[in-house]
């Protein structure tokens, strides 16, 4: 009697799609689906203009009125990022090193978050001037973000690393140098990115409550001027630049952390 061996051959492995494909078929998702309920009257004409006559409005508007704008908006973004996260990093550093300091400034970290950046953004108005207002209500949007991420990075380090420098005759302060704090930028870094559209969101905010120039305060002209195309085209703009710095942080991220497992590997 002849015995038949089946022989099971596994399809050929399908070829990963480009991870930026996914965001890509989104963004073009959302779009047909503006265009659709903006043309099929729905909702008011009026209120939600077609994404055609947005573009059509960013374009006719131009670089004239979009760059002093955003340039100004950038810089209050960039500043308030800059200080937000710096002050984040270092405190998340002091946390690792000291449990009763974490136990007391965390609570008013927390504090701070849950702050409504609405709320106490006319006090700023009150107690600084030009931009001082809009930078520190860019750096309490990104502070406690990136301050948990830290912290989660920080201590995810490889216990037995840690045990190798301490049996070396290193303290806690060469394990945070040699070992925490590469172990952290995976997390810090996706933090960052996560920080980079809340920075220009506070900055926005900050403009609504107060400001000469800046997308806020353009967004705030149309407005009252009833111009919807151009107040669309301002929030989409500024979305765009969200995006934008969003996906770089992510790519340097991603050059800096190559050693790192990648999301959904095995």
């Amino acid at each position: 009697m002849t015995t038949t061996t089946a022989v099971t051959t596994a399809p050929p492995r399908l070829r990963s799609r480009p991870r930026w494909l996914g965001g890509l078929i989104g963004v073009a998702g959302v779009i047909v689906a503006w265009q659709v309920l903006a043309m099929s009257g729905i909702v008011d004409a009026t209120a939600l203009p077609t994404p055609v006559n947005v573009v059509g409005q960013i374009l006719d508007d131009g670089w004239s009125f979009y760059w002093p704008n955003v340039e100004t908006t950038l810089r209050e973004a960039a500043l308030g990022w800059l200080w937000g996260n710096a002050l984040a990093i270092v405190l998340a550093v002091v946390f690792v090193q000291s449990r009763i300091l974490e136990r007391g400034l965390l609570r008013v970290a927390i504090m701070t978050y849950c702050l409504p950046v609405i709320a106490i953004g006319p006090i700023f108005q009150i107690a600084f001037d030009g931009d001082t207002p809009k930078v520190i209500l860019a750096a309490m949007s990104v502070f406690f973000t990136t301050l948990i991420g830290a912290l989660v990075g920080l201590r995810s380090a490889d216990r037995s690393s840690l045990e190798l420098v301490r049996a070396y005759g290193g303290g806690s302060w060469k394990q945070m140098t040699k070992v925490r704090l590469r172990a952290s930028l995976p997390s810090l870094f996706t933090a960052l990115k996560l920080a980079a559209p809340a920075a220009l969101l506070g900055a926005i905010i900050g403009e609504y409550l107060g400001g000469e120039s800046g997308l806020g305060v353009a967004m705030i002209a149309s407005e009252q001027g009833l111009h919807v195309e151009r107040t669309w085209g301002i929030a989409l703009v500024a979305t765009a630049v969200a995006g934008f710095f969003y996906a770089l942080i992510g790519f340097v991220g991603a050059r800096l952390t190559t050693w790192a497992p990648k999301a959904g590997s095995r």
